[in-house]
C-alpha cells in the first residue's frame, strides 16, 4: 500500500530535507510505503515541475563535507507531480483523496503572514485578496483542498509545516483557525479542530539555491543530464513531534528524530543557526562579500555571531538538553564550509520576519534577566544598516523581502529620525518597541555598526 505525502511548496529545501528522508525510507522492507505528491501555490514553481515531471519525478541531490567531499544520491521519493494553475485544480484533487494522510508546506516564515503576537495579519494584501475567492497563501490553499476532502470522504489528515518558524505547528494552526474566522468557514473551522493535527518540528539542513555550475557538475560525475538538481550540505536533522493523526513514515528508521517536546530543538536551533545565518549575512553584504563562508572565515564577522551566541542565547537557554557550546562551535563550522558556496542574498532575504522571529525573543528575555543585551543587538542593527543600503540603492543584489512595503520603508528612512520609527515597530520589537534603554542601545549600535563598515578593510 503508497501512501501519499502531499507537499506544498517544491523548492530546493523540501527536495534535500523531508525528499530525501522519505527516499531513504523506501529503501527499508516495508508494508506501508509512503511518496510524495509535490506542488506549489505560485506560478513560478512551473519551470521546475515541468523539468520534475520530463525526468520521471527523479533528480540528483548532491551534498558536500566542510572537508569538501561531494556525495551523489538519485532521489525517488515523488510520486507526482501537480501542476501549478491559478484554481489549484491538482492541489486540491490530491489533497481530497484518502491516499493523502498527511500535508507538508514549506512557505518560509513569511508565508504565514504572523505578527509579532502570532496573529493573522488580516491587512496583508494577500490575505485580503484571499477574502475575494483568490488563492494565494497556505491558508487559502489549505480551506479549498480541505472543503473538497469533506465533499469527498472526510478523512482526517496531518498538517505539517516544515519550515523556521518557533513552535511552528501550533503558529501554523493558529493562523489558520484566525483566517477561517475572517472567511466566516465555522464548519470548516470545527472540522479541522477535529480531524486535523498540527505537529511541531524542526528541520535543518543548509540548501543553497542551485548555482549555475551545479548540473554541470552533476552530469561529469553521474552520467545524468539532470535539469532539476539539488545540493545541500551533508549534515541534515529532523526532530518532529510525534502527533500525526491518520499514520506516518517511520522516520525514525531513516534518523528521524520523533518526540513528545521540540521547543528545545528548535530555541537552539532558530536562535543559534538561524539567527546567526542573518547576522553573518547582513554584516557580510555591507563590507562587499557574496557569501555565508566568506563572512564566517572573516575573523570580525564571524566574532559577533560568537559573542550574540555566547553572551546572550546562551544564558537564555540554559538549562537545555543539548550541548549549546558545542551546538554553536558545529553551526559556525558549518557555516563555514567553501564548497556551500551558500550566498548572503539567499540568507539575507525575509529579514522583517526574521528579526522578529528569531533574534527579538532573545532582547526581550535579556531585558526580562537584568541584562542589557548590546551582543544581540548588534543584529537588529546590522539590518538597520543593511536597509540603510538598501534604500541608498548600494547593496549590491535584489533585496528579497515577502511582507516589505518598499514605498513605506524608503518614506521612514527618509524621515527625521528613522532610528526612532524603526526601533518603535512592534512588528519587530514588540513589548520591547519605543522603550527609552532599548532606543539608547539600537542608536549607539547602529553607530558602532556604521563605523565598523565603513572602516573595514578586506
Amino acid at each position: 500500500m503508497t501512501n501519499i505525502w502531499m507537499h506544498i511548496g517544491a523548492g530546493s529545501f523540501h527536495r534535500a530535507h523531508q525528499a530525501w528522508y522519505l527516499h531513504r525510507l523506501l529503501k527499508e522492507v516495508t508494508a506501508d510505503q509512503w511518496k510524495i505528491a509535490i506542488g506549489g501555490i505560485r506560478d513560478d514553481v512551473v519551470p521546475l515541475l515541468t523539468a520534475l515531471a520530463q525526468q520521471d519525478n527523479e533528480y540528483i541531490l548532491e551534498t558536500v563535507t566542510p572537508q569538501g567531499v561531494r556525495s551523489y544520491e538519485k532521489i525517488t521519493s515523488i510520486a507526482k507531480v501537480l501542476h501549478w494553475d491559478e484554481k489549484m485544480t491538482n492541489l486540491i484533487e490530491q489533497g481530497a483523496k484518502t491516499e493523502t494522510k498527511i500535508i507538508g508546506f514549506t512557505v518560509t516564515e513569511g508565508g504565514y503572514y504572523l505578527d509579532t503576537s502570532h496573529n493573522l495579519d488580516p491587512n496583508s494584501p494577500d490575505i485580503q485578496n484571499e477574502l475575494k475567492g483568490k488563492i494565494c497563501t497556505i491558508y487559502g490553499a489549505l480551506r479549498a483542498i480541505l472543503k473538497e476532502r469533506i465533499k469527498q470522504n472526510g478523512n482526517p489528515v496531518t498538517l505539517l509545516s516544515c519550515d523556521n518558524l518557533r513552535h511552528n505547528g501550533d503558529r501554523f494552526r493558529h493562523g489558520f483557525l484566525q483566517f477561517l474566522e475572517l472567511c466566516k468557514d465555522q464548519e470548516l473551522a470545527e472540522w479541522v479542530k477535529k480531524n486535523t493535527t498540527s505537529p511541531n518540528d524542526m528541520v535543518d539542513r543548509i540548501v543553497p539555491r542551485p548555482a549555475a555550475d551545479l548540473a554541470p557538475r552533476v552530469k561529469k560525475e553521474t552520467g545524468v543530464d539532470d535539469k532539476a538538481p539539488v545540493m545541500g550540505e551533508a549534515f541534515i536533522q529532523w526532530v518532529i513531534e510525534d502527533n500525526f493523526i491518520d499514520g506516518r513514515p517511520a522516520l525514525e528508521k531513516v534518523g528521524a528524530e520523533m518526540v513528545e517536546d521540540v521547543q528545545p530543538y528548535e530555541e537552539a536551533k532558530i536562535r543559534i543557526l538561524n539567527a546567526s545565518h542573518s547576522c553573518i549575512a547582513w554584516a557580510g553584504t555591507l563590507v562587499g562579500l557574496s557569501y555565508i563562508h566568506e563572512g564566517t572565515q572573516t575573523p570580525e564577522i564571524k566574532q559577533l555571531a560568537w559573542n550574540y551566541v555566547t553572551e546572550d542565547v546562551i544564558p537564555c537557554l540554559t538549562p537545555c538538553p543539548l550541548d549549546l557550546e558545542d551546538y554553536r562551535d558545529v553551526v559556525l563550522d558549518r557555516f563555514s564550509n567553501p564548497n556551500i558556496q551558500d550566498t548572503n542574498q539567499r540568507v539575507a532575504a525575509d529579514g522583517l520576519s526574521k528579526l522578529p522571529g528569531f533574534i527579538t525573543p532573545t532582547l526581550v528575555e535579556c531585558y526580562e534577566r537584568g541584562v542589557e543585551p548590546k551582543a544581540t543587538a548588534v543584529l537588529p542593527a546590522l539590518f538597520y544598516v543593511f536597509l540603510e543600503e538598501w534604500h541608498k540603492g548600494t547593496i549590491p543584489y535584489e533585496y528579497q523581502d515577502g511582507i516589505l512595503d518598499a514605498k513605506a520603508m524608503h518614506a521612514m528612512l527618509d524621515g527625521a529620525d528613522p532610528i526612532a520609527q524603526f526601533t518603535s515597530d512592534k512588528a519587530l520589537f514588540g513589548s520591547l518597541a519605543g522603550k527609552a534603554e532599548f532606543v539608547s542601545l539600537m542608536r549607539k549600535t547602529i553607530e558602532e555598526i556604521r563605523n565598523w563598515k565603513n572602516n573595514f578593510k578586506k
